[in-house]
């Protein structure tokens, strides 16, 4: 089975292409969502400077699997792992943060009591 040509015309000797009008072909494209985040880095940063209860080493496994899901075209499974890992890494990071401003103050008021004691106490107790 043969496809036949279009007829094209030939164009006469007297007519220049100068002349005729010319036609544009717009190709439109569906703009497509941008694909979901995984949150990778974070998730590496989490584990490695601030691993409470393993939140860190899971949000990582979840950021995997994210990009995973991605790279599959699998968006709806790729969000979904993705906001896991952001949630998981935010609840280390507040509880990283909950850790070091308890541990500043602990700090803080052992050295002021033992402060206190070496200014009423100069040479030690008598």
């Amino acid at each position: 089975m043969q496809h036949s040509l279009p007829p094209y015309e030939v164009l006469p000797a007297d007519v220049s292409m100068e002349e005729l009008p010319r036609s544009t072909t717009v190709t439109v494209e569906e703009t497509q969502p941008p694909p979901p985040r995984d949150h990778l880095v974070w998730s590496l940063f989490t584990t490695l400077y601030g691993n409470f209860c393993c939140l860190g080493l899971l949000a990582f496994v979840f950021s995997v699997k994210s990009r995973d899901r991605k790279v599959l075209g699998d968006y709806s499974g790729a969000l979904s792992y993705g906001s896991t890992a952001k949630w998981l890494n935010i609840t280390a990071l507040v509880i990283n943060i909950l850790i070091v401003v308890i541990v500043v103050t602990v700090v803080a008021l052992v050295v002021s009591g033992t402060i206190g004691r070496m200014q009423r106490y100069p040479y030690g107790p008598t």
